[in-house]
């Protein structure tokens, strides 16, 4: 019955303007994208069906871990993003991943969603600048959907953002996007100061009661220039994480989100199986949003799709990290992610030029990848989608390590001994 009830919750709250643009632009137009994803891998011809845009640095809060340059002013213009979507569109595109800092604070936004009505956005914000004008301004153009990240409640809110009544005010924003009857999101990075409150069916319906319509839960990664360490995951929470997901997906009347497994279970990286890369907010193509290098960028003359499909630099972080990990390569193979970029001769993407520097000072880590530990979708929907629309697309036909072997070589990378997966790397 959990479908039918998320249905009903959709049609009951959500404006059908909202409704329609999100079937037809992202569930019909999103599967076609994604088939022509597919057709195009037996010829080597790698374009993702699924773009992400950091349109901006600029941010108003001072997250705990966060790698964007909060305080630099890169911006993409409005030219740049049209013709960056445009040529995407020619090439079956419907779905753009707009990050930031915080995309609310760039003065195009509206604009830009105004200006493509054949696509959809999801809008990853903070939610405290979302006023009732910019929320019924979105219900009109109806093509997006805001994801609003609340990392715990008053007093861990405050703490891993940066600023006082974090937590109310980003209740305040996600109030007016319900009201507006958008279809609404919530996202969570899970560390450890916010596990007890926020990955727990009260909450969840807590979300359910306030008209939130799907959840989105994701690891934290202590990257960039001041990682906390002390706020990520061990691996046995990885795997609470996880199995959660899976039995509240089959319990609870709330779309839950996740991009990192597929439907048994397996790890999965978007930017190795090749279905998302990243474009920086000063116009460069990444391979994603933590990997702040890159060779090209979006004002190439030959244009988005030829620039990316050609691409030698995001083939080699493919294609390597495909054959070493199933999980982050970032996390678990930093002295990889360095080999591509001096090979490529890589320039740092970051407004603070240190990127290198924090890549050569970070220790291994274990990510979303724990062989043995896989937990296979429960509900028939979840595990249908994932079979044929969102798997690893055969990008791990060559990978190095099995089950038995990750322990032996990332011990081996580390000149430490292992006893088990789970102790072999720093947590």
């Amino acid at each position: 019955m959990i479908l039918p009830q998320m249905a009903f919750r959709a049609l009951r709250t959500a404006h059908p303007r909202c409704l329609w643009k999100f079937a037809w632009n992202f569930g019909w137009k999103g599967f076609l994208s994604v088939e022509r994803f597919k057709r195009r891998l037996p010829r080597g011809e790698y374009f993702p069906p699924f773009l992400y845009l950091s349109i901006l640095n600029t941010c108003n809060l001072r997250c705990q871990g966060c790698w964007v340059d909060v305080t630099a002013r890169d911006a993409i213009d409005l030219d740049a993003l049209n013709r960056t979507i445009l040529d995407a569109k020619k090439h079956g595109n419907a779905f753009f991943g707009i990050l930031g800092g915080e995309p609310f604070m760039h003065p195009q936004l509206l604009e830009l969603l105004a200006a493509h009505p054949d696509c959809y956005f999801q809008i990853f914000t903070n939610g405290q600048l979302i006023t009732e004008k910019t929320a019924a301004r979105l219900r009109e153009i109806g093509n997006s959907t805001p994801l609003i990240s609340i990392e715990g409640r008053e007093i861990v809110s405050d703490e891993r953002r940066g600023k006082k009544e974090v937590y109310a005010r980003t209740l305040r924003g996600l109030d007016h996007c319900i009201q507006a009857g958008l279809l609404t999101g919530v996202a969570t990075s899970v560390c450890r100061t916010n596990i007890e409150d926020l990955l727990t069916e009260s909450w969840l319906r807590e979300l359910i009661d306030r008209g939130v319509h799907y959840a989105w839960y994701h690891g934290y990664r202590p990257v960039g220039p001041s990682p906390n360490f002390d706020l990520a995951l061990t691996p046995e929470q990885l795997v609470r994480v996880r199995r959660f997901v899976v039995e509240m997906r089959a319990r609870v009347p709330i779309a839950i989100v996740d991009a990192y497994y597929d439907h048994d279970g397996r790890a999965l990286c978007p930017m190795t199986t090749g279905i998302s890369h990243h474009i920086g907010p000063r116009g460069d193509i990444e391979p994603c949003p933590i990997i702040q290098f890159a060779v090209e960028d979006i004002h190439d003359p030959r244009g988005l799709y030829e620039t990316m499909r050609s691409s030698a630099f995001l083939k080699d972080f493919r294609e390597l990290s495909g054959k070493h990990t199933r999980g982050c390569v970032v996390l678990e193979r930093p002295d990889l992610v360095k080999e591509i970029v001096v090979k490529h001769g890589a320039r740092d993407t970051t407004a603070r030029g240190t990127a290198m520097a924090e890549l050569e000072a970070m220790t291994p880590r274990f990510s979303q990848w724990l062989p043995g530990e896989e937990v296979p979708e429960k509900h028939w929907m979840y595990r249908l989608a994932k079979k044929y629309w969102f798997h690893d697309f055969g990008a791990y036909r060559a990978t190095a390590h099995d089950a038995e072997g990750k322990a032996a070589a990332l011990s081996r990378q580390l000149m430490a001994p292992a006893q088990s997966p789970k102790q072999t790397l720093n947590v």
